[in-house]
C-alpha cells in the first residue's frame, strides 16, 4: 500500500536533517554529557567573532514536543558582567570542534550566565512538517496573544529577540510594546542606527557562524529590525536564532549583516546595541526551533508611502518598504500609520484624522480604495491605524496567491477639532404612497455647537411593488456595511475577484446611506445579494447550503454626502404602500 503523503514528508524532513547534520560535523545530543567543556562564538564588538567558554551542566529532556535543552554555564569576555544577552540567540556552541547547538534560552534576572542550548538536530528539522503556531494574525486591531515559553523569574525562557525601531514615535513603540512582548520580542527604540541597508547584496563570505544578522521588517524613514546570531551555514543555507522569531512558518523576510556598537548590561536581560549593514539574503522558514534562510537572495518588499497634512497644508511625508507577509504586513502598516499621526497630531484633546489612499495589487488596474475619518477626544490615531490595517489583513490573509500587494499609498490629514456629526431626525414627505409615486426622505445631521445639516433624496416606488410596509433606514457607513455584508463576512471567498469585491463594497464613514428595504428574504450568491427573487427561485436558493440567506431585502440605496466629517448613528422610518 502506498505511504500516506505525511509519511513521505516526515521521511524527507529526517533525510534532509540527517544530510545537513553530516555536512556540518555535528555532535548528536545523545553524546552530550555533563562536565563537558566547549566554546561558543558570537560578536561582542563590531563584526569580530569572538569565543566564549561553555561548561555543560546537563540535558533537560522533553521540555517540549520532540524537544530537549542542553543546560550550560557560559564564561569569558563580558559575560560575567552582562550574562546571556538579547542578540546572542543562535550563537553556535562546539565541543571538540563539533557543533552541538545554539544559545537560545536563559533565566531572566539570573546573576550567573546560565544558558539553554538548542540541540542542533532540532534546528535542522526546520521544515514544513512543523506547523507555525505563534502568530495568528491581525484581529480586532491587535495581534493575538501567543503562548510564552515560560513566565516569572525562575523558569528557563527563550531569550527575547530585540526588535529595534528607528523613525517611529516613542508613543507608537509604547502602544504596541505589550503585543510585541507576548510574541517573544523586546521592542527597543534608539538602539539601532536603522535606515535602509541598501539594495545591493553583500559578500556572503562576511557571514560566518557567530555573525550577527538583523531581520529587516521595514526599511526607510521608519525601520524595524530584529537581531540574532547565525548558528550554522550549509552551502547558501543558514540556520539562526535557535528559537522562533514569530513562528509564521514559510515566509520571505530580508536579513542584513549587523555590527555591534556596544553592550548594555541590564538587571533583567542585557542586550547588544547594533547597526545593520548590507543585505545578505532572505529568511524563508520561521519555526519553533530556528529560522532558516538563503544567502544571496532577495525578498520582494512592499513600498509604503504616507503623506501627512494639517488643515490642507503638507506637513511631512514618509517613504518605506516593508516585508510582504500576510501576518506581519498589516501589523507594520498599523504601527506606521499610528506613528505618522502621533508625530503630527496632539495626543490629548479633540482631534480628527482623515485617511484616503489605496492598496495596489499587482496585475490589476483597480486598487482597493481606503477612505475613513475618525474624530475623538484622544485616541484618533489608534482608531485610524486599525481601520487602515484591517482591509490589508483581509486581503493578504484571504488565501489567494494571485493577490500580490505591490504598494500602499496613504494621505493623512489632521484637524485640531472634532469633525463629526450624528444622524438626528429622519422625515418622509408622506406616510402613504402608491406604486409609481415619489417619496422624499429628509435627514437632519447634528454636530457640535448646534451645527445642523439637512440632506434629502427622492425615491420613486417601482411599478408593480406589492402593498405593504416599506422601510427607509438612514445609517452610517459601518452599520450599513454590516447590514449588507453580514452574510458575506461568515463566508470564505471562493475567488480573488469575490474577495476584492467585498472590500470595495465596504462603505466609508464620512457619509450617510439611505437603504430602502422590506422584510423579505434576500440571498447571497457569489458574494452578491439577490433581493426578493421570484417564489420559484427562492425555493431553489433556500434549499442550497452554499447560498446564504438574509432576512431583509434591499430595494435601493442612496448616498448622503456630509462633507469631510465622520457620520455616526442610524434611524429607520416607514411608509405604507397602498394598492
Amino acid at each position: 500500500m502506498p505511504a500516506h503523503p505525511a509519511v513521505w514528508l516526515a521521511a524527507a524532513a529526517l533525510w534532509a536533517a540527517g544530510n545537513a547534520a553530516a555536512a556540518l560535523n555535528v555532535m548528536p545530543l545523545r553524546d552530550v554529557r555533563a562536565g563537558m567543556h566547549g566554546v561558543g562564538r558570537t560578536v561582542f564588538q563590531g563584526d569580530k567573532i569572538e569565543e566564549f567558554q561553555v561548561e555543560i551542566l546537563g540535558v533537560l529532556e522533553n521540555t517540549g514536543p520532540r524537544q530537549s535543552i542542553i543546560l550550560a554555564r557560559l564564561s569569558g569576555g563580558p559575560l560575567e558582567h552582562t550574562g546571556v544577552m538579547q542578540g546572542m540567540s543562535g550563537s553556535p556552541v562546539y565541543i571538540e570542534g563539533k557543533l552541538i547547538g545554539a544559545v537560545a534560552l536563559a533565566y531572566p534576572f539570573a546573576k550567573d550566565p546560565i544558558a539553554g542550548i538548542r540541540p542542533v538536530e532540532e534546528m535542522l528539522r526546520v521544515d514544513a512538517a512543523e506547523p507555525p503556531a505563534r502568530l495568528a494574525g491581525l484581529a480586532r486591531g491587535e495581534l493575538l496573544p501567543a503562548p510564552a515559553s515560560g513566565s516569572g523569574d525562575g523558569r528557563l525562557q527563550e531569550v527575547s529577540t530585540p526588535l529595534s525601531f528607528s523613525g517611529f514615535s516613542a508613543a507608537a513603540v509604547e502602544q504596541f510594546a505589550p503585543q510585541l512582548r507576548r510574541l517573544g520580542l523586546e521592542p527597543r527604540q534608539g538602539i539601532s542606527t536603522g535606515g535602509a541597508p541598501g539594495d545591493t547584496l553583500g559578500d556572503p563570505s562576511k557571514i560566518q557562524p557567530g555573525s550577527m544578522i538583523s531581520v529587516q521588517l521595514m526599511t526607510g524613514d521608519m525601520s524595524a529590525g530584529a537581531d540574532g546570531t547565525v548558528t550554522a551555514i550549509d552551502g547558501d543555507r543558514i540556520y539562526a536564532f535557535g528559537h522562533r522569531f514569530l513562528a509564521v512558518g514559510p515566509t520571505s523576510l530580508p536579513f542584513a549583516r549587523s555590527e555591534v556598537l556596544t553592550l548594555l548590561a541590564n538587571t533583567n536581560t542585557s542586550f547588544k546595541i547594533s547597526s545593520s549593514r548590507e543585505l545578505m539574503g532572505v529568511i524563508s522558514e520561521d519555526r519553533s526551533s530556528a529560522v532558516e534562510g538563503r544567502l544571496g537572495t532577495r525578498a520582494a518588499l512592499v513600498p509604503l508611502d504616507i503623506a501627512v497634512s494639517r488643515g490642507g497644508r503638507a506637513v511631512d511625508a514618509y517613504h518605506m518598504k516593508m516585508v510582504n507577509d500576510r501576518f506581519l504586513s498589516p501589523w507594520l502598516l498599523q504601527m506606521a500609520v499610528f506613528s505618522a499621526i502621533d508625530a503630527t497630531e496632539r495626543a490629548a484633546g479633540a482631534s480628527s484624522i482623515s485617511i484616503t489612499g489605496s492598496i495596489h495589487i499587482a496585475g490589476r488596474t483597480d486598487p482597493v480604495p481606503l477612505r475613513s475619518i475618525f474624530a475623538a477626544e484622544g485616541g484618533a490615531a489608534a482608531l485610524s491605524a486599525v481601520s487602515t490595517a484591517i482591509p490589508l489583513a483581509y486581503l493578504m490573509q484571504g488565501g489567494f496567491d494571485s493577490l500580490h500587494v505591490s504598494g500602499i499609498s496613504l494621505q493623512l490629514e489632521s484637524f485640531d477639532a472634532r469633525r463629526d456629526m450624528s444622524i438626528g431626525n429622519v422625515y418622509l414627505s408622506r406616510r402613504e404612497a402608491r406604486a409609481g409615486e415619489t417619496v422624499e426622505v429628509m435627514t437632519q445631521l447634528e454636530g457640535a455647537n448646534g451645527a445642523e445639516l439637512t440632506r434629502s433624496v427622492k425615491y420613486t416606488i417601482p411599478t408593480g411593488t406589492a402593498p405593504g410596509t416599506l422601510y427607509f433606514t438612514v445609517a452610517d457607513g459601518s452599520q450599513t456595511s454590516l447590514t449588507e455584508l453580514r452574510q458575506s463576512m461568515g463566508e470564505t471567498p471562493h475567488s480573488a475577484e469575490q474577495l476584492v469585491s467585498f472590500l470595495n463594497r465596504v462603505r466609508s464613514n464620512d457619509k450617510a446611506y439611505v437603504r430602502v428595504w422590506r422584510p423579505q428574504p434576500a440571498y447571497g450568491v457569489g458574494g452578491e445579494e439577490l433581493a426578493d427573487p421570484p417564489p420559484s427561485l427562492a425555493l431553489v436558493l433556500g434549499s442550497t447550503q452554499t447560498v446564504s440567506q438574509a432576512r431583509n431585502s434591499k430595494l435601493a440605496e442612496f448616498t448622503l454626502d456630509a462633507g469631510d466629517v465622520m457620520v455616526t448613528g442610524a434611524k429607520t422610518v416607514q411608509i405604507e404602500v397602498k394598492e
